[in-house]
């Protein structure tokens, strides 16, 4: 079985991939952790890195997982560049469980977070070229069930990134936010939060031509992937105030709108 946690498209794709090298099936890691995996005999996890670390929802859901401390055990990051302690963080939690990691990886791919400092993700593209042999390589590995660790270790800067006092002045860089006056009330934000942190409501007194029930919402339990920034058809969703640049929405290429759709 392959877990993954993906905003934009690039995990679910490696997770896609991946399968179809192994055998495996995919599930999200929402749908995991209500599931007995305990008969699984392989067991792995595909999700980014932000800020250095493994996303919040991650490390939340992880230790919900019902794995069998047999299984053999993979993590694989897709990132912009760095994984930082996202991996080492969750092989921590995996061995409060009785969970030994068998294998750990990352695979570059463009970074989504890139679009909320004025850069086009979608410029990195060359990196969908130069990891496909790296996939090839992680495939291999697990069908041969290896044990081989890399960029596992613990870092410096995954640390400083999760200090609180750190994150109080990084978290805000990457908030989305919903520009009432661009949002038509077409829900897609609603459909590929995969937090359900987003919500229909009444718009607020200063858009008197809106239609009531037209304006998202977002709540409080965003983990920062993206997802509605990128997929929104208005770029209605902005980071930090900034103007949403329709040429810098991203999602993976062999990812579509409806793969991202939650029921």
């Amino acid at each position: 079985m392959i877990i993954y946690f993906s905003g934009t498209g690039n995990c679910l794709s490696i997770a896609r991939q991946l399968s179809e090298k192994t055998g495996q099936s995919i599930m999200s890691i929402y749908e995991a952790a209500q599931t007995d995996l305990t008969q699984e005999e392989i067991v792995g996890l595909v999700y980014p890195s932000y800020y250095f670390n493994p996303p919040a929802v991650v490390s939340e859901l992880v230790p919900h997982l019902s794995i069998s401390p047999n299984a053999y055990t993979f993590i694989v990051v897709p990132c912009g560049a760095q994984t930082g302690n996202s991996i080492w963080n969750i092989s921590r939690i995996l061995k409060s469980k009785g969970i030994s990691l068998d294998y750990c990886h990352k695979v570059r791919v463009p970074d989504c977070s890139a679009i909320g400092f004025g850069r086009n993700p979608n410029d990195q593209q060359w990196k969908f070229a130069k990891y496909a042999s790296r996939v090839e390589t992680i495939a291999s590995d697990i069908n041969a069930r290896r044990r081989r660790h890399h960029y596992g270790s613990w870092g410096p800067a995954g640390w400083i990134c999760a200090l609180p006092a750190v994150k109080r002045k990084t978290l805000p860089l990457l908030q989305p936010e919903v520009n009432t006056d661009k949002c038509i009330g077409c829900e897609t934000c609603v459909r590929v939060c995969p937090q359900k942190n987003i919500v229909m409501t009444d718009p607020p007194a200063h858009t008197p031509t809106a239609t009531p029930h037209t304006t998202a919402q977002i709540g409080n339990r965003c983990v920062q992937c993206l997802s509605c920034v990128h997929f929104c058809p208005q770029q209605a969703i902005e980071i930090n105030g900034k103007p949403t640049n329709k040429q810098h929405q991203y999602h993976h290429p062999l990812i579509r709108l409806k793969d991202m759709l939650r029921d």
